[in-house]
């Protein structure tokens, strides 16, 4: 049967879109549906964290987000007494290095960076089509799964090449239609009707705290702090931070578990007043409030057979730390690379590394964000370094090469950045060399540079190379020896670190599991 389209994403948020730009510059065909009318207007995930940016400038659009956002501002919080103190969300000595040169995260509420995102993809030829619902599908083939508008289906199956496509009904005004697809991907949030529809558990649970979050306008509060007012206790706070790039304030405070909740702008002018002792504090206008119940809740599996889940529809947490928005980034920059490299003849054996590093990970964010509300409850609120999702990694990968080991970095950790000078005299860094769909192969001090191999650039570093080391900061940052090469994915992690001993022999096979052609005709033709 004839395709449509290679891939098609139901949910055009930040992990929709994160997979849509990825694969619109792998050259992959896709359709991004999103069944809302138009983007999300709130601020919900308003943290950009570290590791986040790196991938926004991998992307094309780190600095476009950060002129729109800015910094965090210091926490100031009221006593009942009167007075306040402010801090810092963060430790004081944060700052950028060679090596992480995203060192605090960023704000910028989620409406805005999603409009970011969705100028990139514009940029790259492509549009979300908004107001357009999935409202069922099916995998043929040996591939098991159907899903109707009900939610019900066969959850069982999946596995590497189980299946030939999917067949996907969508409505939209003016009809329905049918899509086929070679994948299907359910970015479409914590009520995902993909996961729904593949009968996937959805184990967790609901942490007992209900809260609103409103986007207001609002007087009698300066913008150089995020404002904090716990008078009685933390079950009657609000807090009140600035949004950064707006005029707007993002108001959030627990709430009963039960019960209406007036989010007019008079209803929110009562409830501030009433927590912070204080009539000077009027909302003016209410541009997207909303009332949720945390839950901390992760999915079984994210694939069966040819259709995955990625972001909030495979992960729900409580929105301390700033981790959604970014562990549903990073889910889909994971998933991208996987899939072109399938589509372009890579084995589908690929894409069971997914699940396999993802969902370990977000099992981690989910302790870390319900930790952290944990403290928030008892009044404390701070961001340390495993907030910033920096060191976060593969380690235990099948795609990680066994014994690759440096005197700084292992195989599956994130790849360092380091400032370096080109051979014809211009400054560069490692993370403009990563930059694109290629895989990086760096070699240190490497006496034979390997013939070329499609997909893969050979980067070279020492005296009569191409990159010059001359502050020392790739021999920091990597440790590694004279004659080493250190093999970077698409993704920006470290696949092996392999020594020039049997390099080819060791490319050959390790590329041969990852790769859409056969690297060792590939280096004999060389």
């Amino acid at each position: 049967m004839s395709f449509d389209t290679d891939v098609l994403i139901s949910g055009a948020g930040a992990a929709g879109l994160t997979l849509a730009i990825d694969l619109a510059r792998r050259g992959v065909s896709f359709r991004l549906i999103e069944q809302s009318a138009q983007p999300f207007g709130g601020s919900r995930g308003k943290g950009i964290q570290p590791r986040t940016m790196e991938i926004f400038e991998d992307l094309g659009f780190v600095d476009r987000v950060a002129a729109a956002g800015g910094p965090y501002p210091p926490l100031c919080q009221y006593r009942p007494d009167g007075t306040h103190q402010m801090s810092l969300l963060t430790e004081a000595d944060v700052s950028p290095s060679p090596a992480e040169p995203y060192a605090a995260p960023l704000m910028l509420p989620q409406f805005a960076t999603e409009a970011v995102m969705r100028e990139r993809l514009a940029e790259l030829g492509h549009y979300p089509c908004f107001g357009t619902r999935l409202v069922g599908f099916e995998q043929d083939g040996d591939g098991e799964g159907d899903g109707e508008d009900e939610g019900e289906g066969e959850g069982e199956g999946g596995g590497a090449g189980r299946g030939e496509g999917v067949t996907a009904r969508v409505e939209r005004e003016g009809g329905a239609s049918v899509i086929r697809a070679r994948f299907l991907v359910g970015t479409d949030g914590g009520r995902s009707f993909v996961r729904h529809a593949l009968a996937i558990d959805f184990p967790g649970e609901t942490l007992g705290v209900r809260a609103i979050v409103a986007d207001v306008r609002l007087e009698g509060l300066d913008r150089v702090a995020w404002h904090r007012f716990q008078l009685v206790s933390p079950r009657t706070q609000v807090m009140i931070c600035p949004l950064a790039g707006t005029d707007l304030f993002q108001v959030q405070a627990p709430v009963a578990l039960d019960g209406e909740i007036d989010l007019s702008p008079a209803g929110l002018t009562a409830l501030i007043g009433e927590r912070t002792g204080r009539g000077d504090i009027i909302v003016r206008s209410v541009s997207w409030s909303s009332v949720y119940t945390m839950n901390a809740r992760l999915a079984d599996r994210y694939r069966v057979g040819r259709v995955f889940i990625a972001g909030d529809a495979a992960h729900v947490h409580p929105p301390t730390g700033g981790q959604g928005l970014n562990t549903s980034v990073q889910d889909a920059y994971n998933l991208g690379w996987k899939l072109a490299a399938v589509l372009a003849g890579a084995p589908e054996a690929l894409l069971d590394s997914y699940e396999a590093e993802r969902r370990p990970i977000a099992s981690d964010m989910l302790r870390l964000s319900t930790r952290l509300l944990g403290e928030a409850k008892q009044g404390t609120m701070r961001r340390d370094r495993e907030a910033r999702q920096i060191d976060l990694g593969y380690r235990g990968s099948s795609l990680s090469v066994p014994g690759s080991v440096g005197g700084t970095v292992l195989a599956g950790d994130r790849a360092p950045d380091a400032p370096c000078r080109g051979q014809a005299g211009q400054r560069t860094r490692l993370f403009m060399l990563f930059q694109g769909p290629h895989w990086t192969l760096l070699g240190y001090e490497a006496r034979d540079r390997p013939p070329a191999i499609a997909g893969v650039r050979i980067v070279t570093v020492g005296a009569g190379h191409e990159l010059v080391d001359d502050g020392g900061h790739i021999a920091e940052a990597y440790g590694i020896e004279a004659g080493q090469w250190v093999l970077v994915r698409p993704d920006g992690y470290i696949a092996g670190i392999l020594s020039s001993d049997g390099l080819e022999p060791q490319l050959s096979r390790y590329l041969a599991h990852t790769m859409p052609f056969r690297p060792a005709e590939r280096l004999e033709k060389s």
